[in-house]
């Protein structure tokens, strides 16, 4: 008798156990999703007003390890230099998946709108919109480029007023360099030069390219796009 009586003690301890984990494991999936994306939603937010953020995670309890299945952010408009959103991203990088969009984008002193970033795994895409009047307010004054035609991951445009220490206009690539984004002026007494555009220690920088369209409310302007990976 006793001993049934203990094990039936023990069994209701072992279900009230189950049943306590059971409860603890679905509070925790309503919670912990809420307060990481609370969390992301003020990272992004040093930069910029944001939306909105939803975070997926199963089981919730791997967000206590810093590890997320998915992230989707979306923001009005965001402004930050090449480093600052190379050290988001890097933040970012025990996600997923992660789509984040913005309005806007004041990347360094280039205008964008209409901006998309897609993480998948350690790659990454991006594309946004820029219209011809923000690439000539982004350049010194007197400067000039013009886009000349774009595959293979290179962009090769034609640039003007002294660029590369040449007075006449000059042809110039720019495209993947060892992870860099680097432009390499064409011709033979300008050939060896390079400019390096972008450089990050964990952004490896794959593939650019550019094309001509037109934007919202009729202006002429380009849809950049870039691929890139997490090192």
């Amino acid at each position: 008798m006793k001993r049934g009586r203990l094990r039936w003690r023990r069994a209701r301890w072992a279900l009230g156990l189950f049943g306590a984990a059971v409860l603890l494991l679905a509070v925790a999936q309503l919670v912990l999703p809420r307060i990481a994306a609370d969390q992301i939603s003020t990272r992004v937010g040093r930069y910029g007003s944001v939306q909105s953020v939803s975070v997926s995670a199963w089981p919730a309890v791997k967000l206590l390890w810093g590890s997320v299945d998915s992230v989707s952010v979306r923001a009005r408009s965001l402004r930050m230099s090449p480093a600052q959103t190379a050290k988001l991203l890097w933040e970012a990088r025990d996600v997923s998946d992660m789509d984040l969009t913005a309005a806007s984008v004041q990347e360094g002193p280039l205008q964008l709108s209409d901006a998309r970033l897609r993480k998948r795994g350690s790659a990454l895409s991006a594309q946004a919109l820029t219209t011809q009047a923000a690439v000539k307010a982004a350049l010194p004054e007197g400067f000039g480029v013009q886009l000349l035609s774009s595959e293979g991951g290179k962009v090769q445009v034609r640039a003007s007023g002294g660029l590369f220490g040449v007075g006449a206009s000059v042809d110039a690539v720019a495209g993947a360099s060892e992870g860099k984004l680097v432009v390499h002026p064409q011709g033979f007494l300008v050939e060896g030069l390079a400019l390096t555009l972008f450089t990050d220690p964990h952004v490896y920088v794959e593939a650019v390219g550019a094309s001509a369209v037109a934007v919202p409310g009729g202006a002429q302007g380009y849809r950049l796009t870039m691929a890139a990976s997490l090192r």
